[in-house]
């Protein structure tokens, strides 16, 4: 039997449903939460052994009702799961049921983290659970499958996870849930015809608090100023890109949106607070407004530190994104939708009533509110002409001569209309978004037994039309053929039965379609590599980054920038403009040993095949910021990624445990350890969550950050200097921009730099003067870079450092040289660098 701490519901055992009940009902409401209707429904059902479809507005419970499925399964003996749609709320699920059942009976999988992963609770991805499916089916150790934000069912790139499970594991108990699922009565029939168990269908539950509905037509400043004068706050307001929501942030700070006490309390509380990029000095004079700012492109530190003053009550507007819906947790009173439409990758459309519903669902919350209002703003042509026509009054022919100002061109048409239909309007019915992979076949092959019973159950059971099905299962037969004609799978007669057999001749990995499935591909290229090479230690950073998955900001705005430099250099040589522009259709982001890695990646994938369904992705981030010399405010900066600058860490933390972890040690020289530990602190450095958060899961510990009793401020990163190996880098990169800029004669950006310690343009440009009359050049490549010319000597809180110019003739006799001051670096977080010469030896 499972021990259980106190803070968990203490049920019967032997098992009995009775018993269950009320133990779940009595600790439920001993903790302040007695269970609503639709809980105590659930609950009947759940402790029957019966599935569950528990659609029912934001706020009825549902969470809940999740963990009380866990604990049933726990009272006897059965392993359960408990899914979500992205990491950040499976791993939030984690530390919440660590904190009742204790961390020695919860465990967490995501494909790049791991945490006591055989738990008999155990919170994961979507995908993991039907990978695991997929692989051992009926044998497969889950016995309940509790599957929250079941409306990505209908995604249509990752709904076929949603699927499987219910495909493949036909013992298992299931909690389906969501706020917004539509007509569910054909996946109840399919569910119990499936598991052989009843299926509960609770939905139409009226919400604890309710919602009323405005449509407003008034300028939206003027909108957010009556709600605010109406005691209707906390308001979020809700846009359809990051760019919006910052700016309409920034277009609020012009009116009086907190009292003076309450921003005096936020200036205190957020004093201590590293805002240390560009979007963060942002960000901190919004918040001192009482305006915050939330969106998956900001650093999880400025994030956080959003959704904590929010909990407290001292934001009285927030301007997000529509992720509002699956992910911030936070008191809100009202939700203003900035529009009815948006760009979902492809086209401009309205939403849906389900996007609709999700958005609108997250106003007034239990515990909080009596009541919560959805206020959607007039298109903004329409609210003009409005404003004209009252201005005009009721003169007729005023009113027939007034030109009425148009929608802007690629305008979705909606209106007030459109927001009664969707006020009324059930979320769509799911549909289904099946496919089939190499993954997929492979995983049917190595289960072994009746392979084609198993695919045929899969291919021609799912819930997709008969013609869809037909096109996967001529898909699945091209995967076979491939694979056939591979040697990776074979048909064999059985020597027992006289039967034909499909099996595979060689080993899968036991997770291969869990985890990083290009890693062995990375360690056998690194292999290839020559550790005496010059540039042996950024080939094997460009290796790594190849089999990570593409920051599509990033990439985009290094093209970007790419083109607009080759335009200004075939401008200057004169090509014509047709010419200019065929020639751009060839420039794209840098992609170091493109042709190295698809050359080595075509042999690997024909003797591993369940690399079929992956592509390798050459690039450079890490690189380009590492010979680049810059910061990460730099480098976002350089390629103006303020919005994104989430994604950019969020990468960076990937690579850097990526590095760490399949590099392997006796492939990591010097200087590969030294990237390593450079790009480690600059990721700690710029926000501390990420890599505190990574390594408290790998030590299957709750990060500081992500408790619910953690600090408003979290407490700063480790000073810069402790980390001495990865400080000599920063300091080495200081030096070397200024090799960079110097072999580039950029005497201004050189004079920007170190203009405060009296080096200008003029005196820089003097400097190396003589320099440039004996040699013509200076070198920047990996030579240049090297530890041998760079020299350090380390006093007590001073460094004195001297950077020798690679000359083409190979003397070595100019230096740059300075100072470096340890404890200013500390308080700057980056090397505080001082020139003291320019000169030759």
């Amino acid at each position: 039997m499972t021990t259980l701490p106190e803070t968990a519901p203490q049920l019967p055992h032997p098992f009995d449903p009775d018993g269950a009940f009320d133990a779940i009902s009595e600790w439920a409401a001993a903790g302040g939460r007695p269970l609503y209707p639709a809980q105590e429904e659930s609950l009947v059902a759940i402790v029957s052994g019966e599935n569950v479809i528990l659609s029912t507005p934001t706020g009825t419970g549902k969470s809940l009702v999740a963990l009380a499925a866990h604990a049933v399964a726990l009272a006897q003996g059965m392993r359960t799961y408990y899914t979500a749609p992205i990491k950040a709320l499976v791993s939030e699920k984690f530390f919440a049921l660590v904190d009742v059942f204790g961390a020695a009976n919860v465990g967490m999988v995501t494909g790049d983290s791991a945490v006591n992963p055989d738990a008999p609770i155990v919170c994961a991805t979507a995908e993991i659970v039907a990978n695991l499916a997929l692989r051992h089916g009926e044998s497969s150790d889950v016995a309940q499958v509790v599957m929250d934000e079941f409306h990505f069912y209908a995604d249509p790139d990752r709904g076929w996870a949603w699927q499987v499970p219910i495909l493949a594991l036909p013992r298992a108990q299931f909690v389906l849930m969501s706020a917004t699922l539509g007509e569910v009565d054909w996946l109840a029939a399919d569910l119990s015809r499936r598991t052989g168990r009843e299926t509960a269908v609770i939905t139409g539950v009226d919400r604890p608090v309710p919602l009323t509905y405005d449509y407003a037509t008034s300028p939206i400043q003027e909108t957010v100023e009556r709600l605010l004068q109406s005691d209707l706050a906390p308001v979020y307001i809700v846009h359809f890109s990051q760019l919006a929501a910052v700016e309409r942030a920034q277009a609020l700070s012009s009116i009086t949106v907190a009292p003076k006490s309450v921003r005096e309390q936020i200036a205190e509380i957020i004093g201590p607070f590293r805002f240390t990029t560009a979007f963060g000095k942002t960000l901190s004079r919004l918040l001192r407004l009482g305006i915050g700012v939330h969106h998956a492109g900001m650093l999880p530190k400025y994030r956080r530190l959003v959704e904590r003053l929010a909990q407290q009550g001292l934001l009285r507007v927030i301007c997000g994104t529509d992720t509002l819906g699956v992910g911030i947790n936070v008191p809100i009173r009202t939700v203003l939708l900035s529009g009815l439409s948006k760009f979902d990758g492809t086209r401009m459309r309205q939403l849906t009533a389900r996007e609709f519903h999700q958005i609108a669902g997250r106003a007034g919350r239990a515990g909080y509110d009596t009541a919560g209002l959805v206020v959607v703003q007039a298109p903004e042509h329409e609210t003009e002409n409005l404003k004209a026509l009252q201005k005009i009054g009721d003169d007729p022919k005023k009113r027939r001569k007034l030109i009425r100002k148009k929608a802007p061109e690629g305008f979705v048409s909606w209106g007030q209309p459109s927001f009664e239909k969707l006020i009324d309007a059930a979320p769509e019915r799911l549909t289904s978004s099946m496919t089939v992979t190499h993954a997929m076949v492979l995983s049917a092959i190595a289960r072994g037994g009746d392979v084609v019973g198993t695919m045929r159950g899969l291919l021609e059971e799912n819930h997709e039309p008969r013609a869809r099905q037909r096109e996967l299962i001529r898909q699945a037969l091209a995967i076979y053929r491939t694979l056939l004609a591979a040697d990776v799978v074979e048909r064999v007669v059985d020597p027992d039965t006289g039967e034909t057999i499909v099996r595979l001749t060689v080993d899968l990995q036991p997770d291969f379609a869990l985890n990083q499935v290009l890693s062995p591909f990375a360690l056998a290229v690194v292999e290839l590599l020559d550790p005496e090479a010059p540039g042996y230690a950024l080939d094997v950073v460009s290796v790594v980054e190849s089999i990570l998955e593409d920051p599509r900001p990033i990439l985009g705005a290094q093209e970007a920038q790419a083109r607009g430099e080759a335009v200004a250099a075939m401008k200057a040589e004169g090509i014509e403009y047709e010419e200019r522009m065929a020639l751009l259709e060839g420039i794209t982001y840098p992609k170091p040993l493109a042709e190295l890695l698809s050359a080595a990646f075509e042999t690997y994938r024909r003797s591993q095949p369940w690399v079929g369904d992956t592509e390798l992705r050459p690039k450079s981030v890490v690189r380009d910021m590492y010979e680049r010399a810059m910061s990460f405010g730099e480098y976002v900066a350089y390629y103006r990624l303020s919005r994104s600058e989430g994604l950019v860490l969020r990468y960076l933390s990937d690579a850097y445990r990526v590095l760490r972890q399949t590099v392997p040690d006796d492939a990591k020289t010097e200087e590969v350890r030294d990237i390593i530990e450079w790009l480690g602190e600059l990721v700690r450095q710029t926000d501390s969550s990420v890599l505190d958060e990574w390594e408290a899961l790998a030590a299957g510990l709750a990060a500081p950050s992500a408790r619910s009793d953690a600090p408003i401020v979290p407490p700063a990163p480790r000073t810069l200097t402790s980390n001495v190996r990865a400080f000599r880098i920063l300091v080495r990169n200081e030096l070397f921009r200024r090799v960079q800029l110097a072999a580039r004669e950029a005497w201004g950006e050189l004079g920007e730099l170190d203009s405060a310690s009296g080096w200008d343009a003029d005196r820089w440009e003097d400097a190396l003067a003589d320099y440039f009359d004996e040699y013509d050049t200076i070198g920047t490549g990996p030579a240049a870079r090297s530890a041998a010319l760079l020299v350090i000597d380390e006093e007590p809180g001073m460094w004195r450092v001297q950077q020798i110019l690679d000359d083409p003739e190979g003397d070595h006799d100019w230096r740059i040289s300075g100072t470096v001051d340890l404890a200013e670096s500390d308080e700057l977080g980056s090397a505080a660098l001082r020139i003291t010469s320019v000169s030759r030896v």
